[in-house]
């Protein structure tokens, strides 16, 4: 007895033509779940610092020295304000975080590196451009580090020499050696460059702790002298930029050092990895 078609059931709705062999996906906004996107305001400021990293590469590539120096300390001002817009406007997101490291390792890894090659390292050989590679490995290390190792750091310290704060020391020193007043050539400091390049590159890696300033209130009221003292450290700055920001992050990039020693000397614990023997108020976390 042949097969006849099943009669379909009065109201029933007709399947679409081959619509067994089509998988139609709901969108999130159909599903009732909202749609993820990206935050403007604070990646704005990432991308900005991202162009001062890229635009450093330009200029020294081109032998423009004294603009890739200052385009990477613009960098580090709009590095240090994403972050902070995040919090305020309560934007942080997990992709904000990782484009900021990414954006770190262009600004403050790859660029510093190329910019002392360029202007010295160049004329050292092998030994040149070894020096760049070891800090600029170290900056990626040190931003790796810094992504897994976050949850349980000391808030008050930094693991080794911030990328940042190596940049400055590396690219503060081509800037403050091609000042009109100073005029030093690159080959009479090309192994003052090298090891300067190397120990920032190495500082970035290691466990010494460096002060984050991440404890300091700024809601807190300070003395009337306090307000005077950055009143005279920004009149200071304009005087010579070049010769008062190199200094200023050499001391920096030695403080750590001291703090290491000083906690060796007495006696705690030198890794900044909270352990069950130094352990933080909750109200010195973030």
């Amino acid at each position: 007895m042949p097969n006849l078609p099943r009669r379909r059931k009065p109201g029933a709705i007709k399947a679409p033509r081959f619509a067994r062999f089509s998988r139609v996906r709901k969108s999130d906004a159909a599903a009732g779940r909202p749609r993820r996107g990206i935050f403007l305001l604070p990646n704005a400021f990432t991308t900005a610092a991202l162009f001062g990293g890229f635009y450093a590469i330009v200029m020294a590539m081109n032998q423009r020295f004294d603009q890739a120096c200052w385009a990477v300390f613009i960098a580090m001002v709009l590095d240090s304000l994403d972050g902070r817009v995040a919090r305020l406007t309560n934007t942080q997101s997990e992709f904000g975080a990782q484009y900021d490291s990414l954006s770190d390792m262009v600004s403050f890894g790859a660029a510093p590196a190329l910019v002392i090659y360029e202007w010295s390292l160049r004329g050292l050989g092998k030994l040149g451009w070894i020096a760049a590679f070891v800090y600029c490995a170290g900056a990626a290390l040190r931003l790796a580090r810094f992504n897994t190792n976050i949850e349980v750091v000391d808030k008050r310290f930094f693991q080794g020499l911030p990328s940042p704060a190596a940049a400055a020391l590396v690219v503060g020193f081509v800037m403050m050696m091609t000042d009109p007043d100073i005029n030093v050539s690159a080959r009479k400091v090309d192994w003052i460059s090298w090891g300067i390049a190397l120990f920032a590159g190495l500082t970035m890696v290691t466990n010494v702790p460096f002060y984050s300033f991440k404890d300091v209130n700024f809601r807190k009221s300070v003395p009337f002298i306090v307000v005077f003292l950055i009143a005279l450290a920004l009149a200071l700055l304009a005087i010579d930029p070049p010769k008062v920001l190199w200094p200023l992050f050499v001391v920096y990039g030695l403080s750590g050092y001291v703090v290491y020693l000083w906690r060796l000397a007495k006696g705690k614990p030198v890794s900044i990895i909270q352990t069950d023997e130094e352990t933080l108020d909750p109200s010195e976390r973030r």
